[in-house]
């Protein structure tokens, strides 16, 4: 071969590449997202429920003081020194400093009223309120009481919930798939079908056994004279997951 014919054959190969390479950058990438309604089949959608339960390990109460004073420094003074008895006493209970929270911190004056006269201040009321958070349910009882004798004289709850409900909660989504499964099954088999699989799975929503409306504390601790000794009970909290599965049937 010629010097000049080598070269001729050279200078055209890139120029005879170029569009097999541009072509092949230009092609569209396989997919294999299928849609949600499938070309052949019968789609059955299914929500369910499912459920576990789980014991309380969280008990959160608000404990605080009402003082009353002729005037707002003396409500006020007042509030501070029994606050800080009861603050002391929650802390000898072993509760760490990132499960007290100041709640509350109100400081009103009281009125009297008549006919066809201004209302009247007759002194001023404040209030300091705690939240606490027991992590320890059976022994928040024996604290409540202590706090109690401690000047505390406002109490609320206790809301009971989980503290880490993330294994409850999956066995919830396990069981809601379970019953979503078992009601296609019966859908399918109802309609001389069967189940070939599952397009998609939607979780609506979950509880997490949170907080609960406050149960009713027994009001014996709040007698100066009472012997018998504040009781809570945790008793069980439901952990629930809500799904939609569409399946398809053949």
């Amino acid at each position: 071969m010629s010097m000049r014919k080598y070269l001729l054959l050279a200078a055209m190969a890139p120029a005879a590449l170029a569009p097999l390479t541009a072509a092949a950058q230009v092609q569209p990438a396989p997919t294999t997202v299928e849609p949600l309604v499938p070309a052949a089949g019968t789609v059955l959608d299914v929500s369910a429920e499912g459920r576990t339960t789980r014991v309380p390990d969280l008990a959160t109460i608000r404990a605080g003081v009402v003082s009353q004073g002729a005037t707002a420094a003396a409500a006020l003074s007042d509030n501070a020194q029994r606050m800080a008895r009861v603050l002391a006493a929650v802390k000898r209970a072993g509760i760490a400093d990132r499960d007290i929270q100041t709640a509350t911190v109100q400081l009103q004056p009281q009125y009297r009223y008549g006919d066809n006269v201004p209302p009247v201040i007759t002194g001023y009321q404040a209030t300091n309120t705690l939240s606490v958070r027991f992590r320890d349910v059976a022994k928040s009882g024996s604290v409540l009481d202590a706090l109690v004798a401690q000047g505390a004289n406002q109490i609320d709850g206790p809301n009971l919930s989980i503290d880490k409900p993330d294994a409850a909660l999956d066995e919830a989504r396990a069981d809601a798939i379970q019953r979503a499964r078992a009601r296609a099954e019966l859908y399918a088999k109802a309609a001389g079908l069967r189940v070939a699989r599952i397009v998609s799975i939607t979780e609506n929503g979950a509880d997490a056994g949170g907080p609960q409306p406050p149960m009713m504390l027994r009001a014996s601790a709040m007698r100066s004279d009472a012997m018998e000794k504040t009781s809570i009970a945790p008793g069980e909290r439901d952990v629930t997951v809500n799904v939609s599965v569409r399946f398809l049937l053949n």
